[in-house]
């Protein structure tokens, strides 16, 4: 068992200028002269935790934090409609990440990246191999279409009187149309109440789809302040509804891009949002990958699945 670190704080905090009015806010953990250390939020839209990391080293990594566009501390926020989400997309997001890189200085740095912070790792390191040295990747995702179309839809199966609630979030004439593209029209109307409303239909889902998991939390998804909601949810619908603007398959089918970086997949078994065939067809094809699948977790994880996680990072501080 790995044992976690003393909460550290940020030796250094700064907003980087994306272009486009964005800024991005981004801070330093640990050792300034240690092993480079990019951690990815999920999301997307979630934000970085305001808890400090203790997973790693603070003598032995350099811990790089940041906010993706439009959530967290960055700006605009996502809460304000007049935030121009068309300038929010992966590709934007894969280029910050490679921005900051080069604003600090790093030439390489370890990818730490869970749920939706595991597809966005896996884009930037398929197109900047170069620049990673080792992935830690939680939570395996690769948003394709199948898999939100599970998460939306398809988990209906073992929640169908809270996803007849979501359903019934959007307009009767689009019930049966997409609801990822309803929620995210209604996240971008002028009425802040509809968009309060659909952010809290939206949440109440999510949480129910993790809440019959073995460490289930409670409102796990809907307990944030409510300009977070709506950041939230507008982020993630605006991402959802357009696949994340990647090809059906692309990580899958572009994971060769990965040869020789050494990674460490981490999924729970019982995870309702994200079954674990995706993690399962990722470390076939990468054979660099291992991949741990832990018995008693879900998308909320583990003390098992933490000490895993954990114990991958502390493999790799040495390296």
């Amino acid at each position: 068992m790995v044992d976690l670190y003393p909460p550290t704080d940020p030796y250094d905090v700064g907003f980087l200028d994306a272009g486009d009015g964005n800024r991005v806010y981004y801070e330093q953990i640990g050792n300034p002269e240690g092993k480079p250390a990019l951690s990815v939020h999920g999301g997307p839209g979630a934000g970085t935790p305001q808890r400090p990391p203790r997973a790693w080293d603070p003598e032995r990594y350099r811990v790089v934090r940041f906010d993706q566009r439009n959530c967290g501390r960055s700006t605009p926020h996502a809460s304000d409609p007049a935030a121009d989400m068309s300038l929010n997309t992966t590709q934007h997001l894969i280029d910050d990440m490679e921005q900051l890189r080069e604003h600090l200085g790093i030439e390489q740095w370890l990818l730490f990246g869970a749920s939706w912070g595991a597809t966005l790792v896996l884009a930037y390191a398929q197109q900047h191999p170069e620049r990673v040295s080792e992935m830690v990747i939680p939570a395996v995702t690769m948003t394709r279409r199948t898999e939100t179309d599970w998460l939306y839809r398809g988990a209906g199966r073992f929640h169908p009187e809270a996803w007849d609630r979501f359903r019934d979030g959007v307009p009767e004439d689009e019930r049966d149309g997409n609801l990822l593209a309803a929620y995210a029209r209604l996240m971008e109307n002028p009425d802040r109440a509809i968009r309060e409303r659909a952010a809290l239909g939206w949440l109440a889902w999510e949480d129910a789809v993790i809440s019959n998991e073995p460490n289930g939390v409670p409102g796990m998804y809907s307990d944030r302040e409510v300009d977070a909601q709506i950041a939230f949810v507008r982020i993630c619908a605006h991402f959802f509804s357009k696949g994340a603007w990647l090809e059906e398959d692309q990580l899958l089918r572009n994971a060769h891009k990965l040869a020789g970086i050494p990674a460490v997949l981490v999924h729970g078994r019982h995870d309702m949002g994200s079954p674990v065939q995706t993690a399962w067809e990722l470390a076939k094809v990468w054979p660099d990958a291992r991949l741990h699948i832990i018995e008693d977790s879900g998308h909320a994880g583990s003390d098992a699945l933490g000490a895993t996680v954990r114990a991958a990072i502390e493999g790799f501080k040495h390296r």
